[in-house]
């Protein structure tokens, strides 16, 4: 609680540390609208690998910003400013331009690209999208829209309206950050969601943590029950991969395997290429 004169002042009612909240924020905002207008965006790679040992199943594409000293800004630092404002369409619109782009250079690649469900009323994201498929349609089975649980749950019908429409496109979905949100499970049986990304925290020391270890089980035993690939984030260390590999998932994501990177990795990795994702 703050003062102002020795009367105590509530955060957020005019504080000092809400303005310097409110300051900080503008400074993001700020940030990023001059990055986009300058075109400085490019993705950060990470490879998604296969538990079994065979390989990348896919790369992760995450947005990157440069600010105008030539600084690397991860989205983390962003996007929470950005998400529900009509700067957060335009990160998903850059987003998927740089992807589709990448998959047209790699005609190997798999590649998954974050997005928010909001995107999905978005003009220019959507216009963006249905051009590929016309124009494009054989990049459509190496896309993945990644979709976060907190953001799919908050319009439900509307995404899973939208996913139905891509079906017999060939692009596959992926739910993201499983268990960090609210999923209602009535819900996602009905989805068409092929990917299930459980949340890292789940992941940390998995191998040790009794709890996660549980959280864990169940997670996985319902992403195979409704038939998806399920896919562990967050892995950290030897340990934990081994671990969750024994417990079910297909894949493994973190900074054990790789380090996001904005060079593309697979033009110096190209004999270990994607290998198919399997369900097995």
């Amino acid at each position: 609680m703050g003062h102002i004169r020795g009367k105590p002042v509530e955060p957020g009612l005019g504080s000092p540390l809400d303005a310097a909240i409110s300051q900080r924020d503008r400074g993001t905002l700020a940030m990023v609208r001059q990055a986009l207008a300058r075109g400085d965006t490019l993705l950060a790679y990470q490879p998604v690998m296969r538990a079994d040992g065979a390989g990348i199943a896919f790369y992760e594409g995450l947005i990157r910003l440069l600010d105008e000293t030539g600084r690397v800004i991860p989205a983390r630092d962003f996007i929470h400013v950005i998400e529900d404002q009509d700067l957060g369409r335009q990160i998903d619109c850059a987003s998927l331009r740089l992807g589709l782009a990448a998959l047209h250079v790699a005609p190997t690649l798999r590649l998954s690209i974050n997005m928010s469900a909001r995107s999905i009323g978005y003009p220019g994201w959507m216009n963006m999208l249905h051009r590929a498929i016309r124009l494009q349609p054989e990049l459509m089975s190496r896309l993945i829209l990644e979709i976060t649980e907190t953001s799919a749950m908050q319009m439900p019908e509307i995404v899973l309206a939208f996913m139905e429409t891509l079906q017999d496109k060939g692009v596959t979905f992926a739910l993201d950050d499983f268990g960090a949100g609210q999923t209602a499970f009535r819900h996602l049986r009905h989805f068409c969601f092929d990917v299930l990304k459980i949340d890292g925290q789940f992941s940390r020391d998995v191998d040790t943590d009794p709890d996660n270890q549980v959280l864990c089980a169940a997670l996985i035993s319902l992403g195979r029950h409704f038939d998806m690939i399920v896919v562990a984030e967050g892995v950290e260390t030897a340990e934990e991969a081994a671990w969750l590999a024994g417990a079910g998932v297909n894949c493994l994501q973190g900074h054990h395997f790789a380090v996001p990177t904005i060079t593309p990795p697979w033009t110096n990795d190209a004999p270990r290429g994607n290998q198919p994702m399997t369900r097995s």
